[in-house]
């Protein structure tokens, strides 16, 4: 596929969901794709970018950002709590936020460096024990004690059970963030982006569709 094949197809999509041109945010999610695949991406003109490790992104983003200026950076990948210092300084969007424990350390990094990214609190939508993400029915709670600690969420964020219908947890989100007064959401990936912008995704995580599948050997 590639990226002017996803680009007319989130175009198409917003289209038929009635939304207005523009209203979907791509990332694209370079976790673990060679350099070469990244930075043929950026020449094409893509300036939002996802990584899931905090160290990966380290390692590349620095140098690539001051050659291709306005790149946005969007942590979505688990984050470690020894590790919100760092998310903080390198990310302009969290969209992982799960725990009150990370939240305590973000608070504290966001504080001390004076710099906000967006905050994404992720929801488990399938009540899936091996999946992070704050439950449901914790969700109101969990919203309130992160208001009360100065963070300001603006949206939440889900990843659907593998063996199901994603489109019942894209309208469950999209609820949630309506009952919360939050205004994104970050939902839908390679294989289901146009079914969460029908549902009401303001941003769409999407890899494999746009830089080909990837390599999980380069990382040993």
């Amino acid at each position: 596929m590639g990226l002017d094949d996803i680009t007319r197809r989130i175009a198409a999509a917003e289209q038929r969901a009635g939304r207005a041109p523009g209203s979907v945010t791509l990332i694209a999610v370079s976790k673990v794709q060679p350099d070469d695949r990244v930075t043929a991406v950026l020449e094409a003109g893509q300036r939002v970018f996802g990584e899931n490790y905090v160290q990966e992104a380290q390692g590349k983003w620095p140098a690539w950002r001051e050659r291709w200026p306005g790149v946005q950076l969007h942590m979505i990948g688990p984050l470690q709590s020894n590790k919100a210092k760092q998310a903080v300084g390198l990310f302009d969007a969290i969209h992982t936020l799960d725990r009150m424990s990370l939240a305590r350390k973000l608070a504290q990094a966001i504080e001390a460096q004076e710099r906000a990214p967006e905050l994404f609190v992720q929801v488990n939508t399938g009540d899936e024990p091996q999946k992070a993400g704050i439950l449901v029915d914790e969700l109101s709670g969990f919203l309130v004690q992160l208001r009360e600690m100065g963070l300001n969420p603006q949206g939440l964020m889900c990843i659907p059970p593998e063996a199901e219908d994603p489109r019942p947890h894209f309208q469950l989100l999209r609820e949630l963030a309506e009952t919360e007064g939050l205004a994104k959401l970050s939902m839908g990936m390679s294989a289901d982006f146009e079914a969460a912008i029908a549902e009401g995704a303001t941003h769409v995580r999407v890899g494999s569709a746009i830089f080909g599948a990837r390599d999980y050997t380069t990382m040993l």
